[in-house]
């Protein structure tokens, strides 16, 4: 690993990085954004990854994760992260609504609200990835309440990941969230709601086997067609599974579906666009740009123009 950066966390880390098959890359000091200690980690498949095929992980400096409660979150994290940095471009996800989007930038692990609201925060970035250098981005400021935060094992990244990025792209579906080219950080509130205690899981989307289908053709036309060079997108990615409210084996299910039809070519647990598939650009160019216009509040070009009476 090509650092001096050395911490019983980096040692720690190195370990179990090591049984999911990662590397780490680089390691480095860093800060919360109230300047307390953090370390930061590139991890990738092996030394020589593509740095658009290798992904972050910054913890809290003095985290000590070898304990029963915690140990298994973290190596199921990086086990996910082994297979997603498989995809082409593994910091890319696709909304139900139909909006392909980078997560980048975010600044972990969570932190008190400055503002005196009795919440923690995370900040980050998503953008808009739709292979023409968009601009539009939205600066996140995702917000979790105390009572919520009992659910989690820790205020860490691996713990909170998963459902931070859900929870915003179920906000972008709501259209509660607006993709500029510059602007203040917009807000994604993680709520109880999004949590049953008694089933003790996350709950995002309502989906039917036809809206599930619709969104894997959706994200393999954007991750592998559109964006990838047709390389095979992993199908069964249980970060998508929790955000539609399925498990990983139905999504399996149902991407062998869709491959009978002809829509998806699948190996082992990948999958790549067909010229089926490919055929349907304009119809997810459409389907882009009606969730771009969705997230636009309609009053603010009423409010841009003047015509208000606040």
């Amino acid at each position: 690993m090509p650092t001096q950066f050395e911490t019983a966390l980096t040692a720690m880390l190195q370990n179990a990085a090591r049984q999911a098959g990662l590397v780490i890359l680089s390691a480095e000091p860093g800060t919360d954004v109230n300047n307390h200690p953090t370390a930061k980690f590139r991890i990738g498949l092996g030394q020589d990854a593509a740095p658009e095929r290798t992904l972050e992980l910054e913890l809290s400096e003095a985290f000590d994760f070898q304990k029963p409660d915690l140990l298994p979150e973290m190596t199921s994290h990086l086990r996910e992260a082994a297979r997603r940095l498989q995809n082409p471009q593994p910091d890319v996800y696709v909304t139900f609504a139909g909006l392909p989007i980078r997560f980048s930038g975010f600044r972990w692990p969570f932190h008190r609200s400055n503002s005196g609201s009795d919440t923690y925060i995370v900040h980050g970035t998503i953008h808009l990835e739709d292979g023409h250098e968009s601009v539009l981005h939205t600066k996140i400021s995702a917000s979790m309440t105390v009572t919520f935060a009992e659910i989690v094992p820790a205020p860490e990244q691996p713990y909170a990941e998963t459902f931070i990025y859900n929870a915003v792209r179920k906000t972008l579906d709501y259209g509660q969230l607006e993709l500029l080219k510059s602007g203040n950080r917009q807000p994604v509130p993680v709520t109880t709601r999004y949590y049953s205690r008694w089933q003790k899981k996350f709950f995002f989307t309502d989906t039917t086997d036809e809206s599930r289908m619709d969104f894997l053709t959706l994200k393999v036309y954007w991750l592998s067609g559109a964006l990838g060079g047709n390389r095979p997108v992993w199908i069964s990615d249980p970060r998508d599974a929790q955000y539609l409210n399925t498990t990983p084996e139905e999504l399996t299910r149902m991407a062998a579906d869709l491959s009978r039809q002809g829509l998806l070519s699948l190996t082992d647990d990948a999958a790549s666009a067909t010229p089926m598939l490919l055929g349907r650009a304009e119809f997810y160019q459409t389907k882009m740009a009606e969730a771009l216009a969705a997230t636009k509040p309609e009053f603010n070009e009423e409010m841009r123009q003047g015509h208000t009476n606040m």
